[in-house]
């Protein structure tokens, strides 16, 4: 069993890294580095050689070879192809230990199928060229993996009973918490994946406007490709824009509701630790978030603003771990 833990320790810490490679590859344009999946330009690695290099070039005559962003995009693949097979034995480990398991076997068995779902989302976002409803259910996808495997490595690392919150109100609006993070990085993964992260570069208005001009059927219409509406016309700055400001309007309530939830799980002292880190982290991600606007995007502030989001996910994960209700 002490294997299986430190494996899964292993394996959260791995995917949290993910998360933050991945990010880095879709913000610096490198998810199409490679046409084809899971090689690329038909092989293991990049071309390098010349030889290489051409063959690719009469595979592929379309696509420009670009090397840097080849290999950004071929990193990420090794990096998910052993988060894959560390947790297929995860799944084995935890079926050989079912006995001393201290989550339902179906935890890691759904974990199992979860990655294998990525992987297809994955091929799905090369071949269908960044279609932004696959990339965003592919960071949802990636953030419920990190969440599923904090808790499975959580439960076996702590050794402390569980909390019981006797104030029902305040425990389903905790597990409400977790929800709620979900759909606002969903919201944040659709700005990124249509480039409508500085749709409105002024904060707290849109160009000046508190509410600007805004074309929700096309801005949210899942069906879409990149860069387009459903018709194929070019998709216009108000359906950026209606993107960027629903993103906004999540932002601003997760902030309300979790600092009021933090600061009333911070009287629970098994809680205190936790509430203070998400309040901290709340304020940070609010900084980044309009940072990101006024300086139009870094790389550095771009992807730490993911890098938060994971960590969000990994706290809210640990605090809905350690509570229980109170049965009547």
């Amino acid at each position: 069993m002490q294997l299986f833990k430190k494996i899964t320790l292993f394996t959260t810490i791995m995917a949290f890294c993910l998360i933050v490679l991945g990010a880095y590859v879709r913000l610096s344009d490198a998810g199409l580095g490679c046409p084809d999946w899971p090689g690329c330009f038909g092989t293991l690695t990049v071309p390098e050689s010349q030889m290489a290099i051409e063959k690719a070039q009469h595979t592929f005559p379309d696509q420009i070879i670009e090397n840097g962003k080849a290999w950004k995009e071929m990193a990420h693949r090794y990096v998910a192809g052993i988060l894959g097979l560390l947790i297929l034995i995860i799944g084995v480990l935890a079926h050989k230990n079912k006995k001393s398991l201290k989550v339902n076997i179906l935890v890691p068995y759904s974990l199992l199928a979860l990655v294998f779902f990525q992987a297809m989302l994955g091929m799905l976002t090369v071949t269908l060229l960044l279609k932004p409803i696959i990339v965003s259910a592919h960071l949802i996808g990636g953030m419920t993996t990190l969440a599923i495997l904090t808790y499975i490595s959580y439960e076996h690392f702590n050794k402390n009973s569980k909390l019981t919150l006797k104030n029902d109100i305040i425990f389903y609006m905790t597990r409400f918490s977790l929800i709620l993070i979900f759909i606002q990085i969903f919201l944040g993964g659709w700005t990124s994946t249509n480039y409508a992260g500085l749709a409105c570069t002024d904060f707290p208005t849109c160009h000046g406007e508190w509410i600007p001009n805004m074309d929700f059927k096309n801005g949210f219409n899942i069906f879409r490709n990149l860069g387009q509406t459903f018709e194929g016309a070019p998709i216009s700055l108000d359906a950026l824009q209606a993107i960027q400001w629903i993103h906004r309007i999540g932002a601003v309530t997760v902030i309300i509701y979790f600092s009021y939830l933090s600061f009333t799980l911070m009287k629970y002292k098994q809680l205190r630790f936790e509430s203070m880190l998400l309040v901290a982290l709340l304020a940070a991600q609010f900084i980044i978030g309009i940072a990101n606007l006024m300086l139009h995007l870094p790389m550095v502030l771009a992807v730490s603003h993911n890098l938060i989001a994971a960590l969000l996910v990994i706290i809210m994960t640990v605090i809905n771990t350690k509570i229980k209700k109170q049965h009547a």
